[in-house]
């Protein structure tokens, strides 16, 4: 194993650890699906910025980092590989079926190389959901079909490979009784969200906040700029970014940390097209950008005049935003409770400390004439430990199993925690706020 392949093995396994991220059907860690990859990858090739992609192909998309820090641990072969690896389209985009339409045309223009790594990537999926998702699988293989046709220019045996498991498992299939057959999203889904596609709900969480209400304005320089000129600009500005123009069009961008000796025009990145997004963006489409880079620059009337950084993220109005979501959450968990536990049949998953608090509360609520029942008086961790001791509920909260809800609401709780305290959400609850900005994407149908 080379220095490479070692280093990006260990910085994969270390991201998707830091997360909890587990294998969804075995609840493996998630670094043996990496293995395998990388494993399939070994068997065909011997570049080694391929096996590195291989390990970290799935790190930018679950993870907290981003392209940038790809690009500054492994160089620009291995980030390039994983971005052609990367989804590029959005929640807003549409339901699933329009999303994997954008991201096979992405996977289309891919590098040979890159398709190679994406063809292992299916042969191991493949494996994992025929297994162990019969319902999914129909659609994933579905799927699998349309992507391997433009996949062609991988690596032979692996194509080969991946058509004949294609072929094999969609005969298996095919002999079988079909069952549900819509869309299904390989993560969990917390369905007690279900009520947020109204009207209501998709103006208050998609069409009052948008990316513009947190954007920054960006500075911008002449591409024969010298560096030090826009160091000290940035730095009296206190920025870290500033927009790059060409005969009088902004074309790029340069970041402060890059800058050293000569000029603009040195050490100008191109925007990619999955990191520009209009003023009007809904919060779910920039925090999908700042999953994958550390900059999501917005445009009004077609001009890039803004750049949304990840701790802009800490800003009120996003606060705002994310804190509506988890109350939105903790009601229809509450409405869950009271449905499937009639007649106070809830109080018997608590034990009497809780219950004791929930009346402590609830008395001082009588206390200044508020009227609530002591069911009103639950904490977020009670209503779910309630609802996951049930497994109807279980299935209703969209997990499948009480490890990963006990996980989910921990992180759920965490979040509202360091919301409520005015604390950095960021550095804290990342993984969480790309998870549910998604989600509300989602169930609003934007």
């Amino acid at each position: 194993m080379t220095d490479l392949i070692e280093r990006a093995c260990e910085f994969a396994t270390s991201a998707h650890q830091r997360i909890g991220q587990r294998r969804k059907y075995t609840n493996q860690p998630y670094d043996s699906h990496l293995a395998a990859v990388a494993k399939l990858v070994e068997e065909v090739s011997d570049d080694p910025d391929m096996v590195a992609a291989a390990w970290l192909h799935d790190t930018v998309e679950d993870t907290p980092a981003t392209l940038d820090d790809i690009e500054k641990n492994f160089g620009a072969s291995v980030a390039e590989l994983v971005e052609e690896l990367t989804d590029v389209s959005k929640p807003s985009d549409g339901n699933r079926a329009r999303r994997k339409d954008i991201d096979r045309l992405h996977s289309s223009q891919a590098s040979t190389r890159a398709k190679t790594v994406k063809l292992a990537d299916l042969i191991d999926n493949c494996k994992d959901i025929r297994k162990n998702d019969e319902r999914f699988a129909r659609v994933y293989l579905n799927e699998m079909g349309a992507l391997l046709k433009v996949l062609g220019d991988g690596d032979a045996a692996l194509f080969k490979r991946a058509s004949k498991l294609h072929t094999r498992y969609s005969e298996q299939l095919s002999t079988k009784k079909a069952g549900h057959s819509g869309s299904y999203e390989l993560d969990a889904n917390l369905d007690v969200l279900q009520g947020m596609g109204d009207r209501h709900f998709r103006r208050l969480f998609v069409e009052i906040f948008t990316a513009k209400d947190i954007a920054e304005g960006l500075l911008s320089f002449d591409d024969h700029a010298s560096c030090e000129q826009v160091k000290h600009a940035l730095k009296l500005q206190r920025r870290e970014v500033a927009s790059v123009r060409i005969s009088g069009s902004v074309q790029g961008y340069i970041r402060g940390s890059d800058l050293g000796a000569g000029l603009c025009a040195d050490k100008i990145k191109h925007f990619t097209v999955d990191q520009v997004v209009n003023g009007s963006a809904t919060f779910g489409d920039v925090i999908h950008v700042l999953t994958r880079h550390d900059y999501c620059f917005v445009t009004v009337l077609d001009n890039i005049t803004g750049v949304i950084r990840r701790d802009d993220v800490n800003k009120p109005m996003a606060r705002m935003w994310l804190f509506g979501i988890v109350t939105i959450v903790e009601q229809q968990m509450l409405k869950l409770v009271r449905e499937r536990f009639p007649d106070n049949s809830w109080q018997q998953a608590l034990t009497d400390e809780r219950l004791e608090k929930a009346h402590e509360i609830q008395t001082e609520r009588q206390r200044r004439n508020v009227y609530c029942e002591l069911i009103d008086c639950l904490q977020l961790s009670d209503k779910a430990k309630i609802l996951i001791q049930d497994p109807v509920s279980l299935e209703r909260l969209g997990m499948e199993s009480k490890s990963v809800a006990k996980k989910t609401i921990k992180r759920l709780e965490s979040l509202r925690n360091h919301l409520a305290h005015a604390q950095d959400i960021v550095t804290h609850d990342w993984p969480q706020i790309a998870r549910l900005s998604m989600l509300v994407e989602e169930l609003t149908g934007k």
